[in-house]
């Protein structure tokens, strides 16, 4: 199904990013796992299937351009090529009032959630535009946090919302290139992030729920089906979340 397609996975020691990560390898993508933490990708990688795609563990840091610029390289000399960049990594900042927050736990989602996201993307295209076949597709994490806010999430959500500017910019800019960037939007997948949703989450009345949640698979299944299609035609952005989520709707 993968064509011999090389994928580089950010935040693929956990949740979202490994499951991708084992459902492009196990479709016979070669994988390169990036993260801070390379015992979490190792353990990725011993979960891969056999004939399925290669599996490379890089330790990256996404808030630092040098770190991630070493990853591209690294990636460049052993596979030659980039075809899909899944930007994944993330991270938030504790849930209360804005006014409570540090300048440095506000500036630690900025350089992860969006620095961090551009710098890949940076790196993704230099690689995409010289390769022979030109091209390649870049899809970014954007969460449904990317179109409405949950309570005490102001950095989290404004990151966000600042990476759908960020798939816009590089939908247009890649287009020389033939490179395709759409965004998924993903709402209550159950990662260990999210599992305080079954317990109760503060919700916009002020009251704290319990919410419905998906798998994680089942978003890595929505990050192939994108990838899946010629770079000719381009999921600009999908929404994928639990059908029963306060989302849609008044709250």
């Amino acid at each position: 199904m993968s064509g011999g397609k090389v994928a580089l996975v950010t935040g693929a020691g956990s949740g979202i990013g490994r499951a991708t990560a084992l459902l492009l390898q196990e479709n016979g993508y070669a994988v390169v796992l990036t993260g801070r933490r390379l015992e979490a990708l190792e353990e990725t990688a011993r979960l891969a299937v056999e004939g399925g795609g290669a599996m490379a563990p890089i330790s990256m840091d996404a808030a630092n351009p040098d770190s991630v610029a070493a990853a591209f390289r690294k990636t460049k000399d052993e596979f030659e090529r980039l075809d899909l960049l899944f930007n994944n990594a993330g991270t938030s900042a504790p849930g209360v009032p804005m006014e409570e927050l540090t300048p440095k736990q506000w500036q630690d989602v900025v350089n992860v959630n969006l620095s961090g996201a551009f710098y890949c993307a940076q790196q993704a295209i230099l690689i995409m535009r010289e390769q022979d076949p030109k091209g390649g597709r870049i899809i970014n994490n954007g969460s449904v946090s990317a179109h409405a806010p949950r309570p005490f999430s102001a950095p989290y959500t404004a990151t966000k919302h600042a990476v759908t500017g960020l798939t816009k910019s590089i939908s247009l800019d890649g287009r020389a290139h033939n490179i395709a960037c759409g965004q998924i939007d993903i709402g209550n997948a159950l990662t260990g992030r999210t599992e305080r949703m079954q317990k109760g989450v503060p919700q916009a009345d002020g009251t704290e729920a319990i919410e419905p949640v998906m798998t994680a698979d089942q978003v890595a299944s929505a990050v192939l089906y994108m990838d899946s299609l010629p770079l000719e035609t381009n999921v600009q952005f999908m929404t994928i979340m639990a059908t029963k989520m306060p989302f849609v709707g008044r709250g």
